[in-house]
């Protein structure tokens, strides 16, 4: 769907807090990302990508889905935020040099909130997950 250069047409968040790769598809209700894990990376301590990484990825994942609807639809890329993060559980870290992949599923959009459940892998093992409350700014 998207490679590392375009992914930044669809969120608007920049280096180096880009937690997100690639748009490897989304539909109405499901979109999934991958993302490979560099040393550098803000979240990255003592090898491993941290609790914090994993809920930001979710989240640029969701906004990965809003930016490219919007693209379809020749809108601006609209900016949300984390209104609320409920039954975070998280099994594993992934360590450096590794990728995850990340879905999300929408369970519920009213007006400017989405209710989603997030998932993420690695090597088809189940890291974390969680439901996330993202508000999208109108203006």
């Amino acid at each position: 769907m998207s490679n590392n250069a375009d992914i930044i047409s669809l969120i608007p968040q920049r280096a180096p807090f880009v937690m997100v790769d690639e748009l490897l598809l989304t539909d109405e209700k499901c979109s999934r990302t991958k993302f490979s894990i560099n040393a550098e990376n803000l979240f990255v301590e003592n090898g491993k990508f941290t609790e914090p990484g994993l809920v930001e990825n979710i989240a640029q994942t969701a906004a990965a889905r809003v930016g490219y609807i919007a693209n379809q639809l020749q809108q601006a890329v609209p900016v949300g935020f984390i209104g609320a993060v409920k039954n975070l559980e998280v099994f594993s870290l992934p360590n450096v040099n590794e990728t995850i992949e990340t879905e999300i599923a929408i369970e519920n959009e009213v007006f400017n909130v989405t209710v989603i459940s997030g998932k993420v892998w690695c090597n088809d093992a189940l890291l974390a997950q969680c439901e996330m409350k993202i508000v999208i700014n109108q203006s």
